[in-house]
């Protein structure tokens, strides 16, 4: 879904993009750099979940156009902050009334869903999604984590904001239309935010099981419900299990790679020359069969795993034997998402006597 945004203002003097340089190009280069330069101060500035970061970069730096200005990034985090201070609050009912919490999340799920889908406004859609679980669920373990978490959180949104703001005025978008508007109208809105919710309602149950090691799960199965709602019935097995693989296998990769030199700037040019041959195909800069989504979603899918890796690796865990686990709940989920598609629009089909848009 294209978020609407503001008018695309000039460059200025001094950095002018180079010289026939298509728009295609300057967003590859854009999104590329900048989600390179976040994981660089993520991890340099030891913020308390590093991958946010660059996650925050790769979901606001796909839109096309200049990324939001200062007052638009004051209010998202805010918002933000608005959302995941709910989750604290449904932490506590998560462990003393559970089937109410469990009813309070799905209808704030759904609301989640229906802002990004309805309103067309996609990342304050999905930071509310996190907000009403990722916080909860972290809660269960401890009040300390949910707040940990929220500042981590608002402190990788912003440094996402600043990176893209300094890789902009290098490749900006001069002359670009803005992205037409392609929100979802009321029936097929709301059923395709019922349906994203029921995509990530039990990843998230299978989540409370142990939420310190399950919490990507949860930021995985959030994004995979978005990217359910953009693709056709028809394509969506090879584009939700093919983006996750693609995603697990630029992963290794990059672990691979990050062994020769276990530097910061290692890893940054690595995960940058990843981000780069992705974004390349998302953005139009090199033809390809498949849609944006399927591109970003690998990134965003190899970011979860590299971050989660990290982590591991640095607490003392078995990495490969974490990290094949993990992409095993990956693909479980993704499976599930497919299989639940299926049905619903199955089960629907006969209702309407039409397909809905995602449906065919």
């Amino acid at each position: 879904m294209a978020v609407p945004r503001p008018e695309v203002q000039s460059a200025s003097p001094g950095t002018q993009p180079p010289a026939g340089l298509p728009p295609a190009a300057r967003r590859c280069f854009r999104l590329a750099l900048a989600t390179g330069l976040a994981l660089a101060l993520g991890y340099g500035l030891n913020l308390g979940v590093p991958f946010i970061a660059p996650l925050f970069a790769v979901l606001l730096g796909a839109q096309p156009g200049p990324p939001p200005g200062l007052k638009q990034s004051a209010v998202l985090v805010g918002f933000l902050m608005l959302s995941l201070g709910v989750g604290v609050l449904l932490g506590p009912l998560l462990q003393l009334a559970p089937v109410s919490a469990l009813i309070v999340i799905a209808l704030g799920l759904f609301l989640s869903n229906r802002i990004a889908l309805r309103g067309g406004k996609v990342m304050p859609g999905t930071l509310l999604a996190f907000g009403f679980t990722v916080i909860p669920a972290a809660s269960c373990v401890s009040q300390a984590l949910a707040s940990a978490l929220i500042a981590a959180m608002a402190l990788g949104l912003s440094v996402a904001l600043l990176c893209l703001w300094l890789v902009y005025p290098w490749f900006p978008e001069e002359g670009a239309p803005a992205p037409a508007d392609t929100s979802a109208n009321a029936p097929d809105g709301d059923w395709l935010s019922l349906r994203a919710t029921l995509i990530v309602l039990p990843a998230f149950l299978f989540t409370l099981t142990n939420p310190a090691a399950y919490l990507p799960l949860t930021v995985k199965s959030i994004l995979l419900g978005r990217e359910a709602t953009q693709v056709s019935l028809r394509n969506a097995g090879f584009e939700l299990i093919g983006s996750t693989a693609l995603g697990g296998l630029c992963a290794v990769a990059i672990w691979v790679c990050l062994s020769l030199a276990v530097e910061l700037w290692f890893f940054t040019g690595w995960v940058t020359l990843c981000a780069l041959m992705l974004a390349s195909r998302a953005t139009g800069a090199r033809p390809s069969r498949l849609a944006p989504t399927f591109w970003i979603n690998s990134l965003t899918t190899a970011l979860i795993l590299l971050g989660a890796a990290v982590q591991d690796s640095a607490s003392g865990k078995d990495v490969y034997q974490a990290f094949a686990v993990r992409l095993a709940l990956f693909f479980a989920v993704t499976v599930y998402a497919l299989l639940a598609m299926r049905l619903l629009e199955a089960r629907r089909a006969p209702a309407v006597g039409v397909s809905a848009p995602g449906a065919c």
